[in-house]
């Protein structure tokens, strides 16, 4: 599957917020200057339709996709019953590679999905190596016993003890008790506005 691989903090840079929730000294220096050569510059005040692209912008940089997977989600969550925001959300949230950073076995998405990719992580015992798989309510996610005995690995799960309500963890492991809501998880940026913006 296609990934973006490029410079990581001149996206977060753009969007003026830490979305790759990296903590190095040079991007939070940096964060509120936008990139490029020629500094700040004024800012004029975004139409509607520029606001709901850069929302639809923070959601595909936040979750490591591009625009023929994201808009392929969203086409997904609004032919659902019920409601679009809470089922865009819940589609997103429940992505393998984001399911593992959930549950605090990695530093950040993108090594979650090199750890999916690279065969490291099984759902219900069985190997998966597709980022992009919808997990599902009562499947168990494991680290296999090779990343486990990684220290790196180790320090991260024994400093990410808590987990989101719709999660249970238990050391290299974790499981999906429920579908994930919006009152779940604070992200910044508006579901509403995204599914505005692809209705156009």
């Amino acid at each position: 599957m296609a990934r973006y691989t490029g410079p990581k903090h001149k996206l977060a840079r753009r969007e003026g917020i830490n979305l790759l929730e990296k903590t190095s000294a040079s991007l939070m220096r940096r964060l509120n200057i936008p990139p490029g050569v020629h500094g700040k510059k004024g800012k004029r005040r975004p139409s509607e339709f520029g606001q709901q692209l850069r929302e639809k912008q923070k959601a595909k940089v936040m979750y490591g996709l591009l625009e023929k997977q994201f808009r392929k989600l969203v086409e997904t969550a609004t032919s659902q019953k019920g409601d679009t925001e809470d089922i865009l959300l819940s589609l997103l949230e429940r992505r393998l590679d984001n399911v593992v950073y959930r549950l605090g076995m990695s530093k950040s998405r993108m090594m979650s999905r090199q750890f999916v990719t690279h065969g490291h992580v099984l759902v219900n015992g069985k190997k998966m190596t597709i980022p992009s798989y919808t997990v599902q309510e009562g499947d168990v996610i494991t680290l296999d016993v090779t990343i486990q005995k990684n220290p790196d690995v180790i320090k991260t799960i024994a400093e990410n003890k808590e987990t989101l309500g719709f999660l249970e963890k238990k050391g290299p492991a974790g499981k999906l008790v429920r579908m994930p809501i919006a009152q779940d998880i604070q992200v910044p940026f508006s579901t509403r506005q995204i599914i505005e913006y692809y209705s156009r």
